[in-house]
């Protein structure tokens, strides 16, 4: 009577792995869902006794599961275009607080609170290295990532300008050609200086930077802020002055900004020129000054290490933060949660918390999330397997009360 126990043990096991593979289906299209298996293992064999030869009779008593194993390959990238969303590849978990809880997902469906932090579907915040000012602290506490749309990136001045133009070469003396830029104050606003060329002879020019008598509160005639001589040799190349002009100052705006000691830049970051003089049409093709205004947070994005990059009005970019990233010696031994959270255990080790790309953790696309991994056609495989396994335990069971019937028999 005690076989019974073997083939009611198989249908246990089997029924369980029947659930594990339903739950798997279930899961075929949530984010982040890993595939489970579950690993049997027979029970204690009983001793029966021996043969001639001394050898152990044993008949086993049936099968148990041993454990579940995750199966943490990565699933499909599905880009979503929703900035917030996140997915890794490669080795580790999003870190997302949950109250005082600490856990961990690879679910990055992520979204923005009314307060402008990252959360996951459950309102878990999603942790990472605080940036100040631009720059992130990767040994600073871990705390929420937040894209609030208020977020502003103060203005910086303009130190140095320069343009890229050409002076038409033969000019009659006293030909004139101007070229506006604007600069930015220390306030963010523009300033418009005009720089005026005029000719004073063969391979001469004369150059004069003046500023509207309005920007300082006056009116009349412009304000001029520097002035000198431009040579150029027979080629057209400048030849003096070389490298840059110092000591174009700006003082007393109208608007309350500090001073201005901006330095104009005669050649590129190559080397190059930017001021020409050959047989063409006098032309500025280009201006370029290093400062800008206050900028407003338009939209973000997230690099391959984590970083959320804001984008400002202003047409510059910002560290916002960055995601991280943790890893663990023995991933099998976390335990599951709901809404594919995984919390640390004793035989998961404590979790190694690190940035993207870094120490063996994975990459992370922004824009996208990461499909679950379950494979369609193997849980099909696994579910006819699992099912005749199911019904051969069901006969010997039948066999066996078949059995015990006719021994009653036998003994009435």
């Amino acid at each position: 009577m005690a076989s019974f126990g073997i083939p009611l043990s198989g249908l246990q096991a089997n029924s369980e792995w029947l659930s594990t593979i339903g739950n798997n289906l279930a899961n075929l299209n949530t984010d982040g869902y890993k595939d489970q298996t579950l690993n049997f293992g027979d029970l204690l064999f009983q001793m029966q006794g021996t043969s001639g030869n001394n050898d152990p009779i044993q008949i086993g008593s049936g099968v148990q599961v041993n454990g579940t194993t995750s199966n943490f390959s990565n699933g499909n990238v599905d880009t979503t275009g929703v900035a917030s969303n996140m997915a890794l590849q490669g080795n580790g978990f999003f870190v997302v607080k949950n109250g005082s809880e600490t856990e961990y997902t690879r679910a990055g469906d992520f979204t923005v609170n009314s307060s402008g932090q990252l959360t996951d579907p459950s309102g878990d915040l999603v942790m990472g290295y605080p940036a100040v000012n631009g720059v992130v602290s990767t040994s600073s506490a871990l705390s929420p990532i937040t894209v609030n749309q208020s977020a502003t990136i103060p203005a910086v001045p303009t130190s140095s300008f320069e343009t890229t133009t050409n002076l038409q070469a033969g000019s009659a003396v006293g030909a004139t050609f101007s070229t506006p830029i604007s600069v930015i104050d220390s306030l963010g606003e523009s300033q418009t200086l005009s720089i005026q060329y005029t000719n004073t002879g063969t391979n001469t020019w004369s150059y004069n930077i003046t500023l509207p008598a309005s920007a300082t509160g006056g009116t009349g005639n412009p304000t001029t802020v520097s002035s000198g001589t431009l040579t150029f040799n027979s080629s057209g190349a400048l030849t003096a002055p070389t490298g840059s002009v110092t000591g174009v100052n700006i003082t007393g705006l109208s608007d309350g900004a500090a001073p201005m000691n901006l330095t104009w830049n005669l050649a590129d970051a190559s080397g190059n020129p930017t001021l020409t003089q050959q047989d063409s049409a006098s032309a500025t093709t280009a201006t370029n000054q290093n400062g800008y205004g206050v900028g407003t947070l338009t939209g973000y994005s997230v690099l391959a290490n984590g970083t959320v990059e804001g984008q400002f009005s202003n047409n510059q970019t910002l560290a916002l933060g960055q995601v991280a990233v943790a890893g663990f010696a023995n991933v099998q031994g976390m335990s599951q949660l709901s809404n594919g959270d995984f919390q640390s255990t004793v035989a998961s080790g404590a979790a190694v918390v690190g940035q993207a790309g870094v120490g063996g953790n994975g990459t992370i696309t922004g824009g996208a999330v990461e499909a679950s991994n379950v494979d369609l056609s193997t849980e099909f495989a696994n579910m006819i397997v699992a099912q005749q396994g199911y019904e051969a335990n069901a006969k010997v069971l039948t066999a066996f009360d078949q059995v015990s019937q006719a021994t009653i028999q036998l003994v009435s």
